[in-house]
């Protein structure tokens, strides 16, 4: 996935999820050297107690937070970079404070969270990271305490309801999985529905790219069905036969996308089969696509099997 539209989406993924707890700055800008950290986070103390529901991402937006995500394994470069944003930022903060006539606690200063997928243990170690198994879960790595931050190794969580909302920014596997544990929530989990949207808007954006990677075709794939059940949601609830109509359109022009994402372009004869595919449960529409030939999905919907 590329670094742009990895970025855009988890700004936006973030900051809707911790909407209700606290205020979210996106692309904060450092006046010193014009750094600009990812996203900037300031708890509501009122609502500190409603965080639990997002479980490990909700607990470290508990205080105030500099969110640093990666789509690729974090790079030393990148560690420095954003240290010296964190450093940059509590610097001004002091001397605001210093303006003020106050003065910041230590539990005042944010706390820098740098989001992985995955991270080597020579990084790791070069850094100094140690672990604190007995208050918080394997995956979390700190820094030294007097640099108030942490790297969030999201591969090595374990996979719980707990963790995730963080894995669900993983990458292959793991984002598979939490995709799927995503989808089985149930329908009125707000959460659920909210980052369905934003999933579906990053579909978008990657389904509209040239010279698609293949994780990035496999993560259209694995979007397709959650956005095909959404539709057949709708249609289910639906009352009017217009409405019926323009979603069964919505799952023909899906499901020839998901044709033209694995074999380039939709002919005639793949055009043939897409009635009988959506006759199949959204799950295993994307399974079927992804995981036949092109051959084998003819002869399955052609009637030759």
């Amino acid at each position: 996935m590329t670094r742009f539209i990895y970025d855009q989406f988890t700004k936006q993924y973030i900051q809707e999820l911790l909407m209700q707890l606290g205020q979210t700055e996106t692309s904060k800008t450092m006046a010193s050297e014009r750094r600009e950290i990812d996203i900037f986070f300031t708890p509501h103390p009122e609502n500190i107690g409603e965080a639990s529901h997002l479980g490990l991402l909700g607990r470290l937006a508990t205080t105030s937070a500099i969110f640093e995500p990666f789509s690729n394994a974090v790079k030393p470069r990148e560690i420095r970079s954003c240290l010296v944003k964190l450093l940059d930022l509590i610097a001004e903060l002091e001397r605001q404070a210093t303006r003020e006539k106050r003065r910041l606690t230590p539990a005042q200063l944010p706390q820098l969270w740098i989001l992985t997928p995955t991270a080597s243990p020579a990084i790791l170690a070069d850094f100094g990271v140690t672990v604190d198994l007995e208050n918080w879960m394997s995956g979390v790595y700190f820094l030294p305490k007097g640099l108030k931050s942490a790297i969030i190794v999201i591969h090595q969580l374990p996979p719980t309801p707990e963790t995730l909302w963080l894995r669900i920014l993983g990458k292959g596997k793991v984002q598979k999985q939490a995709l799927q544990e995503l989808y089985q929530l149930p329908a009125d989990n707000p959460t659920r529905e909210t980052t369905l949207e934003l999933l579906y808007n990053l579909r978008a954006m990657l389904e509209a790219r040239q010279n698609l990677a293949p994780e990035e075709r496999e993560l259209i794939m694995e979007l397709s069905p959650l956005y095909l059940q959404r539709l057949q949601t709708v249609k289910q609830e639906g009352i009017q036969q217009g409405v019926q109509q323009g979603i069964q359109q919505g799952q023909r022009s899906l499901l020839e996308s998901m044709l033209q994402v694995k074999f380039g372009a939709v002919d005639a004869e793949l055009a043939e089969i897409i009635e009988g595919l959506i006759q199949v449960p959204p799950l295993e529409q994307a399974q079927l696509i992804w995981q036949l030939s092109r051959e084998e999905l003819l002869a399955r919907f052609s009637g030759d099997l």
